[in-house]
């Protein structure tokens, strides 16, 4: 081999360390999001100050992922599930999911929270009240509608979603009016007091109650407009929980719940097949942050 191409050889191989050596995620993710017209940023931390513990800095930080061809967008908070004792923001189908949305020119903030058995109720309700509050305060921003702020998740993230737009303290405390926010888009949440609260308080785990730990237990009429997305082979009880929730708001003369059983979806692909341009559940979605208090007249 001559020495030019052994030269040329050694840049090549040189090339290839360094670009293996970077992160496998953000480049390509950064690629992605440039190529479909989104801005994103990651890891903004949504609480301050020199209070903070060291936990609450490294998990209360939430992604932003913006439109880019839209102006005055709406934007969704979104919670990620796990139970309230693991998951993050951008695990399993959630990029995926929000990439989707947001070339509808919806923006998503995913918040990542933290997590028990490190903290207990209320804390993680405490920290999604806090995002919901820089979503509100920051999100014009960067082009937003701080009128239009919707507020969901998956699973445990639902939960903490009713949570927030049902039991008025938690945002009241951080200085967010809850009429103020636009919808609650809870997708397989549970409703009666979280299973992993129960286990908090040495309680069996399948203990069914309903408290301040409830979003069910603050049931009222002016609650924000809600969409609740089931599946209809979910976990056992929880659509009936959902079913019930439904039934008490109406009770109470809360006009704009809509509750939505897709078909053939589980627990997990009740979220996964949001991405999916064919899916009810991400159709529902996407009508529901157009007109949220017409929507349920439609339906």
């Amino acid at each position: 081999m001559s020495r030019a191409s052994m030269t040329r050889w050694l840049s090549l191989f040189s090339l290839l360390l360094a670009f293996t050596a970077l992160p496998a995620e953000e480049p390509i993710k950064v690629k992605f999001l440039e190529m479909k017209g989104l801005t994103f940023t990651a890891d903004l931390p949504y609480k301050t100050g020199e209070n903070l513990g060291d936990y609450e800095k490294e998990r209360c930080k939430l992604d932003l992922y913006l439109p880019t061809r839209v102006k005055n967008f709406p934007v969704i908070v979104w919670f990620h599930g796990g139970g309230i004792t693991g998951g993050n923001k951008d695990g399993g189908d959630t990029p995926k999911v929000v990439h989707s949305w947001v070339q509808k020119g919806i923006a998503v903030a995913s918040v990542n929270y933290r997590l028990s058995p490190k903290v207990k109720f209320p804390a993680y309700v405490e920290d999604g009240a806090a995002a919901v509050a820089w979503v509100q305060k920051n999100i014009a921003s960067h082009g937003g509608d701080p009128k239009r702020v919707f507020v969901g998740g998956h699973s445990a993230g639902a939960y903490l979603s009713m949570m927030l737009g049902l039991d008025a303290k938690y945002l009241t405390a951080v200085g967010v009016n809850p009429a103020s926010i636009a919808g609650l888009i809870p997708v397989s949440g549970q409703t009666m007091t979280h299973f992993t609260v129960r286990e908090e308080r040495g309680l069996p785990k399948d203990d069914v109650i309903a408290d301040e730990a409830a979003p069910i237990h603050f049931v009222r009429k002016d609650a924000p407009p809600m969409l609740l997305l089931m599946g209809d082979k979910d976990w056992p009880a929880r659509l009936e929980e959902n079913q019930y929730f439904a039934a008490l708001l109406k009770v109470k003369k809360h006009e704009h719940t809509t509750l939505i059983v897709v078909p053939d979806r589980t627990h997990g692909s009740i979220f996964g097949k949001l991405q999916d341009e064919s899916d009810a559940g991400r159709a529902a979605i996407l009508k529901f942050v157009a007109d949220p208090v017409g929507f349920a007249k439609r339906s």
